[in-house]
Formats: C-alpha cells, structure tokens, sequence
C-alpha cells in the first residue's frame, strides 16, 4: 500500500511539472509569415486579392519544374512532373503575406473544401466595420454568407465576423473586435491583431 501510494505522489509530481513546463519551439521562431494558396487562374485571383480585398502585389516569380528528376516532389510533396508556373506574393494591409500558386499537374484535383472538410481552411482579414465589409463586398458581386453576426458570448464574445467566397469558391471571413474580446480579461496569451500589430 505504502509503494502505491509513493507511486501515486510521484505520478502526480511528473505529470503536473510536465503541464507547467513552457511548449518547445523551432528555433528563432518569431510568427507567421505566409499564407501558401493555390488557385486555378492567376490573373484572376491577383485581381481579386488586389482589386476587391485590398492587398498590394509585392512580386511575381516562376516558373518551377523538373523534368529529369524528382525534385519537385522532395521539395514540395508533390507528383514529380508538378509544375508552378507562377507564384504572386500580396501583402495584405499590417498582416501577413498570401502566397498565390498556380500549378498543373499530372495527378491534380479540383477538391474546393469547405470549411468542415478536413484540410478545408479560410483566411480572415480584420476590418474596422463588418456591415460595410458586407455591403461593398456584395457591390463588388462577392458571395457573402449570414451576417454580420456579432459574438455576445463565450471566450469570442466581442468579434463580429461575416464568411464570404473568392469566385473560385476559397472560403474568406471578414473580423471585427474593436473591443476586444471577452477572453482577453486575465489572459496570459493574448491573439496577434492586425489592428494592434506590436501588442
């Protein structure tokens, strides 16, 4: 009984420093850079990103391939005959950068996820009103989803957040918290914001 419940103390020691130890990270890590996307036509995506989100085209570069060999697929994870014929970097206001891929490839998919799809996946642009985010995305012919829905609850509560599309179907989110959010309020890890950048 006495080894038991040494063994219990010592369980219980191990396992609550290990909670408390801080998360390792790779090395000189200092945030996010890029987003990577590929789409299914340049021009039209620079055009979208930069005449109705915003963003300002920073430099184009391509094309890549390899027909000898395999280095597109021990770079990249992709088939060995893959092409990039261009990339096109934007920056989007004081957030990160979104990288534009147009590829061919002999085994690609046209597979546009939604979000509940595993690997589906959106990028979200803070903006100062959601409501005319809403309003001059649809004067622009952009497909919007329900909202503005303002979040009254929870951790989020604070944000008000409307989903809209590309015209290739990429899944978007207009955000606002000029706020905050709820679980700022003792929060020792506070959200990266695009409207605060050095906070």
């Amino acid at each position: 009984m006495k080894y038991a419940i040494q063994a219990a103390i010592f369980a219980a020691t191990l396992f609550g420093s290990m909670g408390a130890a801080s998360a390792d990270s790779i090395p000189g890590m200092r945030g996010h850079d890029h987003t990577g996307v590929t789409v299914p036509d340049m021009k039209q995506a620079v055009d979208f990103f930069t005449n109705v989100v915003g963003c300002k085209k920073a430099m184009s570069f391509g094309p890549f391939a390899d027909d000898k060999g395999t280095f597109m697929q021990d770079l990249l994870g992709v088939d060995p005959k893959a092409v990039i014929e261009e990339i096109t970097m934007v920056r989007c206001g004081s957030g990160s950068n979104i990288e534009l891929f147009k590829y061919t490839a002999p085994d690609q998919k046209d597979l546009t996820p939604k979000n509940s799809d595993i690997g589906g996946f959106h990028i979200a642009f803070y903006v100062d009103d959601v409501a005319a985010a809403k309003a001059y995305l649809e004067a622009k012919g952009v497909k919007t989803r329900l909202g503005p829905l303002p979040v009254k609850e929870g951790p989020a509560a604070g944000q008000t957040i409307l989903y809209f599309q590309a015209p290739w179907g990429l899944q978007l989110e207009a955000i606002s918290y000029p706020e905050g959010m709820a679980y700022e309020k003792g929060a020792e890890t506070v959200l990266w914001s695009p409207k605060d950048p050095t906070k």
